[in-house]
């Protein structure tokens, strides 16, 4: 997968990939507050991915979905200003079967983006 960035004006970065565009900035003093900021995307695709898996699940097994619901809550160490624990809720259905709770959450724990969060890929930069 290649992704393009861009500097559309100020501190906004832009990545272009598979036909779409996803916009960033920074909240002020240096940006506009235009869009979610890099770190919030990432912070989003954890939580995205789970209700992804969350929503297959059901789907798979024509569980209706009103009221499914991921909050996902992330504590920050004061001293290295670094996420130290991500928190994933997963609501139910009211009408969830007993018998898939401990299943849908096995099948949540395969979030890819987790994962690659887990056992991360090896970075490489290079000047050209």
């Amino acid at each position: 997968m290649n992704i393009e960035v861009s500097f559309p004006g100020g501190v906004a970065v832009d990545a272009t990939f598979h036909g779409h565009t996803v916009h960033t900035d920074q909240p002020p003093p240096l940006g506009e507050d235009s869009a979610a900021s890099p770190f919030d995307l990432f912070l989003a695709s954890i939580a995205t991915c789970a209700g992804f898996y969350a929503l297959r699940f059901c789907q798979q097994r024509n569980i209706p979905i009103e009221g499914l619901g991921v909050t996902m809550k992330s504590e920050k160490n004061p001293e290295s200003k670094r996420i130290e624990t991500a928190q994933i809720e997963l609501r139910l259905p009211q009408a969830f079967p007993e018998k898939y709770r401990s299943a849908i959450l096995l099948a949540v724990d395969q979030c890819t983006v987790k994962k690659h969060i887990m056992e991360p890929p090896k970075f490489e930069i290079d000047l050209v």
